[in-house]
C-alpha cells in the first residue's frame, strides 16, 4: 500500500447498508465507495496529488495510482528471491535498529559467509584476477590468510600461494542489494525498529514481541509496536499552556487539526485549482457565474456541412494571395453554395484558383499567347475524373452538362475539400508556408526585442529615480551610455560581418538577421504603440493554421476567425455548430466560464486576449447588417409613383462578386 508522509494510509471502509439500486461513486484504483459526490471528489483529488511514496522502492513524488503500479512491479521482482533465503532474511530484519543501508550490508555480508576450504574464488596475481581454490584457512595475529591453489582453464593445478582474505573475491550474493531493499520494505510496516507484518511473522514462526533490550522503549499493542515515550506524551490529554509558558501537545483527533492548527492528515487539505473541469465541486461562488448563452444556429447549409464550410472559406481567406483570389465573406460563400439558378462567380473563381495552383505544381506554366483554356466545368470534371476516387464519378456528367448548381451542398463541399487536400500537397503551398514561418519568426523576434528594450528602459528609469546623489546619477548615466555604445559597436560589427560574407549563398541564420534588421528599419520612425500594432498586424497577415480558442467544461470547442468576427461553437461530437454574434453574448460567455477548471480557465484567458478584436469585428458586422436592413426597408416602402431605377437587393450581392486578381 502506498505511503502518505512515509506512513500507511487507511482506505475508506465500504458501507454495510448499501442497497443494490443505490447510486454511488467508486474510485477506480482503490475500489472505495462513496455516497456523497463531494467526498468522492475530494478523495480523488487527494489521490491525484504527488505526495505518495512507493513502499517497495521508496520512490516519492508519485500519485496514488503511480505508487500502486510501482509496488506491483516491485512485488513481481521480489518473488524471484530463492525461498531458502527468505526465512534467514526475515529473522535478520525483525526488530533490527539499523538503517536500511546498514541492514542490507549486514545481511549481504552474512549471506556471502566466511571463507571455507574448497571454495572456488578469484585471487589477485600480478595485478590480475585468476581462478583459485582455498585449500586451507589460516588465522593468526595478522588476520585471516588462505592457502590457495591456482587453477587453469581445465581446473588443473598451477601452483600454490598464501594470500590475505582481502585479495580474494568473486563470491556473489544470490540476489542484488536493490532487490533485498525492496523485499525488506514490502515485508515490514515500520522501521527503527523494523517490524514484520504479523501474518508474515506467524508464517515463518518469528516472534512478534520486542526483545528484552527494546522492551523499555517499545511495546506491542494490538499487533503493532508503539513507542512508549510517544504514547505517554499523547496520553497527557488536552492540557493548555501553563503559567510558565510550557507548551503541551494535544491529542490529535482523526480528521481534525492539531494544536497549532496544522493538519497532519488529509482531512482538511484544500483543493489546489485549477483541476479538471468536471471535478470542480459545487460551491456558493457558482451563484456569481452567469448562465451560458444559447448560441444561434441559423445556417443555410445543413448542420453536418458547417465544419467543411468554415474550413474551405478560412483557407481561401487566409491564402488568397497564393490562390490569386479576392476575399469574400462567409455569408456570401454560404449563399453561393445554396444558390440553385446558376453557378455564382464565387464558386467558379474559387475552383479555378485551386485548379490553377494544381496545374502549376504539375509543371504547366501560364502562357498568354496560347489558346484559351476550356471552361471551368470541363477543368473541374477532368480533375475529378483523373485525380479523385470513384465517389465523385457519378457527378462528373452533371458538371460537364453545366448543372453544377443542381448538386447538393455536401457534394459541393466534398469537392472543395478534395481540392484543398490536394493543394496542401503542392510545392507552391509548402514554399509559401515555409516563407510565412520564417517571416513570422523574424517578426516575433523583433517584437521580443522591442519588449526587452522597453523593459530595459523602465529599469534604467527606475534606477535613475532611486539615485539621490548627483554623482551616482552621473555614474548611472555614464554606465548606461557605455553599455549602449558597446551594444551599438557590437551591432555594427555583426552587420559588417554579415555584409562581408558571401551573400549569394547566405545561411538561414544570416537570412533571419537580415529580415529582422529590415523590419527594424521600417518601424524605427514609429512610436512604441505604433510599432506594436504594426508587428501584430504583420504577424496576422501570415497565417500558419487556425486553432480553436479553447474548450469549456463539456469539451465544446470555440473558434474565432478574424475575417468574420463571430465566435463559433463546435459540439464535442463534431456534428453541431452555433455562433455568438453580439458583444452581450460574448460577455455572458466569459461570465459563464469557471476559472477553477483547467479548460475553462484557458478559454477565458484566450477570450479576454482577443476581446477587443472580437468586439471590433462584431461591431463592424452589426453596422453592415443594419445597413442591409435599411436598404430592404426602403425597397419595401418605395412608392410606385417614383420613377427612379430600383436599388439592388442586398441579399443577392454575392452574385456581383468579381475576382480582382
Amino acid at each position: 500500500m502506498p505511503l502518505y508522509k512515509r506512513k500507511p494510509f487507511a482506505l475508506v471502509v465500504q458501507p454495510d447498508d448499501l442497497k443494490p439500486e443505490e447510486l454511488v461513486f467508486q474510485i477506480r484504483f482503490t475500489k472505495e465507495i462513496f455516497r456523497s459526490y463531494n467526498d468522492y471528489l475530494w478523495r480523488n483529488n487527494f489521490y491525484n496529488r504527488r505526495i505518495w511514496t512507493c513502499k517497495a522502492t521508496g520512490k516519492g513524488s508519485l500519485t496514488y495510482e503511480e505508487a500502486l503500479v510501482s509496488e506491483g512491479k516491485a512485488s513481481k521482482r521480489i518473488q524471484s528471491i530463492p525461498t531458502e533465503f527468505v526465512d534467514f532474511v526475515l529473522r535478520e530484519v525483525q526488530f533490527s535498529m539499523l538503517n536500511l543501508k546498514d541492514l542490507v550490508d549486514s545481511i549481504s555480508a552474512k549471506l556471502q559467509g566466511p571463507l571455507t576450504e574448497g571454495a572456488e574464488l578469484y585471487g589477485k596475481k600480478n595485478g590480475c584476477l585468476h581462478p583459485c581454490r582455498i585449500s586451507k584457512v589460516i588465522e593468526n595475529d595478522q588476520g585471516v590468510q588462505c592457502e590457495i591453489e591456482w587453477l587453469g582453464n581445465d581446473h588443473s593445478h598451477n601452483g600454490k600461494a598464501v594470500v590475505d582474505s582481502e585479495d580474494l573475491t568473486g563470491r556473489n550474493m544470490p540476489f542484488s542489494k536493490r532487490l533485498l531493499k525492496s523485499f525488506i520494505r514490502d515485508s515490514t510496516f515500520r522501521n527503527l525498529p523494523w517490524v514484520l507484518h504479523e501474518g508474515l511473522a506467524k508464517k515463518y514462526g518469528i516472534s512478534t514481541s520486542p526483545p528484552e533490550d527494546l522492551k523499555c522503549k517499545f511495546m506491542a499493542l494490538n499487533g503493532s509496536v508503539i513507542n512508549r515515550k510517544r504514547k505517554r506524551s499523547e496520553g497527557k490529554g488536552t492540557k493548555e499552556k501553563g503559567e510558565k509558558g510550557i507548551k503541551v501537545y494535544k491529542r490529535r483527533i482523526e480528521g481534525k487539526p492539531d494544536a497549532d492548527g496544522e493538519d497532519e492528515g488529509p482531512g482538511d487539505l484544500s483543493i489546489k485549482y485549477p483541476i479538471d473541469d468536471l471535478l470542480v465541486p459545487p460551491c456558493d461562488e457558482d451563484n456569481f457565474l452567469m448562465e451560458r448563452p444559447s448560441p444561434s444556429r441559423k445556417f443555410n447549409v445543413p448542420m453536418d456541412c458547417v465544419g467543411d464550410l468554415l474550413m474551405v472559406w478560412d483557407f481561401c481567406s487566409s491564402y488568397g494571395r497564393l490562390l490569386s483570389l479576392s476575399p469574400f465573406t462567409l455569408d456570401d460563400f454560404e449563399s453561393s453554395l445554396c444558390y440553385k439558378d446558376n453557378t455564382p462567380s464565387i464558386i467558379v473563381e474559387s475552383c479555378l484558383a485551386f485548379l490553377r495552383l494544381l496545374n502549376i505544381d504539375d509543371g504547366e506554366t501560364e502562357d498568354k499567347k496560347r489558346k484559351p483554356k476550356m471552361v471551368w466545368s470541363d477543368c473541374l470534371s477532368d480533375f475529378l475524373e483523373t485525380s479523385c476516387t470513384a465517389e465523385f464519378s457519378k457527378y462528373i456528367s452533371t458538371i460537364k452538362n453545366g448543372d453544377y448548381s443542381l448538386l447538393e451542398v455536401h457534394v459541393k463541399l466534398a469537392i472543395f475539400r478534395e481540392l484543398l487536400s490536394r493543394t496542401l500537397e503542392t510545392d507552391a503551398f509548402k514554399d509559401k508556408l515555409e516563407e510565412y514561418i520564417e517571416e513570422r519568426q523574424a517578426l516575433a523576434a523583433t517584437r521580443r526585442d522591442e519588449a526587452l528594450e522597453e523593459g530595459r528602459k523602465r529599469r534604467e528609469e527606475r534606477e535613475r529615480r532611486k539615485s539621490d546623489a548627483g554623482a551616482t546619477e552621473f555614474q548611472l548615466e555614464g554606465s548606461a551610455e557605455d553599455s549602449r555604445s558597446k551594444k551599438n559597436a557590437k551591432k555594427h560589427k555583426v552587420e559588417s560581418n554579415i555584409a562581408s560574407d558571401d551573400l549569394s549563398n547566405p545561411s538561414k541564420r544570416e537570412i533571419h538577421k537580415l529580415m529582422k534588421n529590415g523590419i527594424k528599419e521600417q518601424i524605427e520612425t514609429k512610436n512604441a504603440e505604433e510599432r506594436k500594432q504594426y508587428l501584430d498586424r504583420e504577424i496576422e497577415k501570415r497565417p500558419i493554421r487556425s486553432t480553436a480558442l479553447g474548450k469549456d467544461r463539456n469539451c465544446r470547442r470555440y473558434w474565432f476567425f478574424r475575417h468574420d468576427g463571430r465566435v463559433f461553437v463546435e459540439s464535442p461530437d463534431f456534428k453541431e455548430w452555433g455562433y455568438y454574434e453580439t458583444k452581450e453574448e460574448i460577455d455572458a460567455l466569459i461570465g459563464y466560464l469557471n476559472i477553477k477548471g483547467v479548460r475553462e480557465r484557458a478559454l477565458r484567458k484566450q477570450l479576454q486576449k482577443f476581446y477587443n478584436k472580437i468586439c471590433y469585428e462584431l461591431k463592424r458586422r452589426s453596422k453592415e447588417a443594419t445597413k442591409v436592413m435599411e436598404i430592404k426597408e426602403t425597397l419595401v416602402r418605395r412608392s410606385t409613383r417614383v420613377r427612379a431605377p430600383p436599388r439592388e437587393d442586398p441579399g443577392s450581392a454575392f452574385l456581383k462578386y468579381v475576382n480582382k486578381w
